[in-house]
């Protein structure tokens, strides 16, 4: 059996086969599991949520859409139930949409390896300069402002902006223009997000 095929793994999840079920857990389980912690930073909540989304989707399988994407559907539950999760927290009302319909597009391109991706991108902010990379880790990884950066480090804040400007300039020249939707991805929900707000002054 072609479980592989959508229609036909949809046909069979709607008819309570179990062996397309499992079939569903081995082939997304873990990888639901990855992406559910870019969105949480904690492994054992993650799958909490992926779980969450399996057994919801076995217990309402009849009404699955025999024409829908399974990925593109597991992959918007799981957010779906990161949100739901998270919606009482003040923190989530800052979220800008064109982020999340970004990161929508990155985790429902077919070649997409997230976990690669993630050390990819890692890797790459451990080589930016010096200077450069302590400036942008602590505007995006913890989260402070710029006049906050400027009084740590006892520098201008048009220096800190010109740290971040060119950070952001040679990630993008090494992993190309979607790279805040992955720097949201790589680094979660900093402490109070006013790093990730700060991303819309910065278009690469």
């Amino acid at each position: 059996m072609d479980y592989s095929n959508d229609f036909f793994l949809a046909q069979k999840l709607k008819s309570g086969d179990v062996k397309a079920y499992d079939y569903l857990m081995v082939s997304y389980y873990q990888k639901l599991c990855s992406y559910a912690n870019t969105l949480i930073n904690d492994p054992d909540i993650a799958e909490d949520i992926v779980q969450n989304v399996m057994v919801k989707m076995w217990l309402s399988r009849k009404a699955i859409n025999f024409n829908f994407s399974i990925k593109s559907y597991l992959y918007k539950s799981v957010y779906n139930e990161f949100i739901d999760q998270h919606r009482k927290k003040a923190e989530v009302i800052y979220l800008e949409k064109k982020y999340l319909e970004a990161i929508e597009l990155v985790v429902e391109n077919e070649n997409l390896d997230l976990d690669k991706l993630m050390k990819v991108l890692n890797n790459e902010i451990n080589n930016l300069p010096k200077k450069c990379q302590k400036v942008f880790l602590l505007n995006k990884k913890d989260g402070l402002t710029h006049n906050e950066i400027a009084e740590l480090l006892n520098i201008s804040v048009k220096t800190i902006e010109g740290h971040i400007t060119r950070a952001f300039k040679i990630l993008n020249e090494k992993l190309g223009s979607q790279i805040k939707p992955f720097l949201f991805l790589l680094f979660g929900f900093p402490c109070t997000l006013k790093g990730f707000k700060n991303f819309s002054k910065f278009e690469v």
